[in-house]
């Protein structure tokens, strides 16, 4: 199916009415941003990122895996991941954003696009495999999802999301919100 602004504003709209997780997540959107940028946050606010980004999957990640990511994020020492976060608030190109973060323990490429997600969310969107194949599924990618992705991967696929808000005049959090759903209903 191709992808059209009606149909991507249907599913962000169905998003919203069926999804768990949409208030958390749209305070989030709300409050993270300016607060990641100031570096007026706790450790639980970066946390919650990493927790975000494993449980909005609703148990299809093995429990085991998704606690040692979060065990192995809360490793690091926090001004380590203060400093971290601000920073890439302040930068602008993807893969220095994206080196920064995956310095840290516990933070691969698609945890990475979650803190972008939630410190520029007018700019950057969440990679995972469902946000892929969606595009993948309506001809917007021609690869399948790269097991794991790369920051090249990332960047691609970033760009596309970006023409497509731009085609559709949608920002990164309702295209989300859409192709989660589109995922969800592609059977």
């Amino acid at each position: 199916m191709g992808l059209t602004r009606s149909v991507l504003e249907a599913n962000a709209d169905e998003y919203r009415e069926r999804e768990p997780l949409y208030s958390v997540e749209r305070e989030s959107i709300e409050t993270l941003p300016d607060a990641f940028a100031a570096g007026e946050f706790g450790r639980r606010d970066a946390e919650w990122v990493v927790q975000w980004y494993y449980r909005r999957l609703l148990g299809a990640i093995p429990d085991a895996r998704r606690r040692e990511r979060e065990e192995r994020f809360g490793r690091n020492e926090f001004e380590t991941v203060r400093d971290a976060i601000t920073d890439v608030a302040a930068a602008t190109d993807p893969a220095d954003r994206i080196g920064r973060l995956t310095a840290l323990e516990g933070v691969d490429v698609p945890v990475a696009s979650a803190f972008l997600f939630f410190v520029d969310p007018q700019q950057c969107i969440v990679v995972g495999e469902r946000e892929w194949t969606a595009l993948a599924d309506s001809g917007e990618l021609s690869e399948p999802y790269p097991e794991p992705p790369s920051v090249a991967d990332y960047e691609s696929y970033l760009e596309r999301c970006r023409s497509l808000g731009d085609r559709f005049d949608c920002d990164m959090w309702t295209l989300y919100r859409a192709l989660w759903r589109l995922w969800k209903d592609r059977d």
